[in-house]
């Protein structure tokens, strides 16, 4: 696939996880906002890897992290069984 399509498809997929927490569908602890996020921002920090482009790296490939980070623990936290009360 074309570098610029994928550069465009990264972009889209982080902007519609935005766009979403922005307008109240969605929120920025939610499954999809954090895929969203983890996968645009990956594919945009490879993309900058490929090219050497160093700063914007840094942005994507930080951003792609701390996504992922986060996807983690909610996921943790969906998979841990809550106490039942006594």
């Amino acid at each position: 696939m074309n570098h610029d399509v994928l550069q465009i498809l990264g972009a889209l997929t982080v902007l519609a996880g935005y766009v979403a927490a922005q307008l109240g569908w969605t929120t920025p602890r939610s499954l999809g906002y954090l895929i969203a996020n983890t996968l645009g921002a990956g594919v945009l920090a490879w993309l900058a890897w490929t090219s050497q482009d160093w700063g914007f790296l840094l942005l994507e490939g930080v951003w792609s992290a701390v996504s992922a980070f986060a996807l983690i623990a909610v996921l943790r936290t969906r998979r841990t069984p809550n106490p039942t009360p006594s």
